[in-house]
């Protein structure tokens, strides 16, 4: 799964993708959470736009007080899930993150990692949205992320980001269709594991400490 990662300028790092973005700053925000309202590009008629939905979808025909809202959806049975197929079919948008944080399970320790691309460019990460909320796509993890876990997002490179959002073409074959990009990864502070800590020093190495 895919539950927290991080975005610093989005609106500056969008300027070449997006017509316009509404209602959303430059912040950094080093602990993107579910729940929270993120940056995500969205396609209309007139262009892209950037503009801040929550992590977290709760179908419309759940009833919302008993319905935990689902932040990731797989992508190997999108197509089948009720509370997916039309959303792949008609609402899709991109996250936009610098990097996404993992655990990885020893027992009963949980250790942190930070993934950024080996490149480090923006990551557009594939995801579908109801209203005003949204949830990530996930897919099988490559063989050298398995060792920290098995899911990782949908990470589409920028020229994919157009062609992901044109609703001619069928969004789940066009995702497992795209090549995955190839990721770094270390250990971070366990500092991340608190939602409400929100500063660079998440994502320094503790290695290099």
């Amino acid at each position: 799964m895919c539950g927290r990662y991080v975005i610093t300028s989005p609106v500056s790092k969008t300027k070449k993708l997006v017509k316009s973005a509404i209602q959303v700053k430059d912040i950094e925000n080093y602990n993107a959470h579910p729940f929270q309202k993120l940056p995500v590009i969205k396609k209309y008629n007139n262009g892209n736009t950037l503009e801040n939905l929550k992590w977290g979808v709760v179908p419309s025909w759940a009833k919302k007080k008993e319905f935990k809202p689902l932040i990731n959806a797989r992508l190997e049975t999108i197509d089948e899930k009720v509370s997916f197929k039309k959303l792949i079919r008609l609402h899709r948008c991109i996250a936009i993150a610098d990097g996404f944080y993992e655990w990885k399970r020893e027992k009963e320790n949980k250790t942190p990692y930070y993934f950024l691309r080996e490149d480090k460019k923006l990551m557009y990460l594939a995801g579908i949205y109801e209203d005003d909320q949204f949830c990530l796509i996930t897919e099988d993890a490559d063989e050298n992320i398995k060792e920290v876990h098995h899911r990782q997002p949908v990470i589409l490179n920028e020229n994919d980001v157009n062609r992901y959002l044109n609703l001619e073409l069928t969004g789940s074959s066009f995702l497992k269709e795209c090549k995955k990009t190839k990721l770094n990864f270390y250990e971070v502070s366990k500092e991340v594991n608190k939602p409400t800590n929100n500063n660079i020093s998440l994502i320094q190495n503790i290695s290099e400490n």
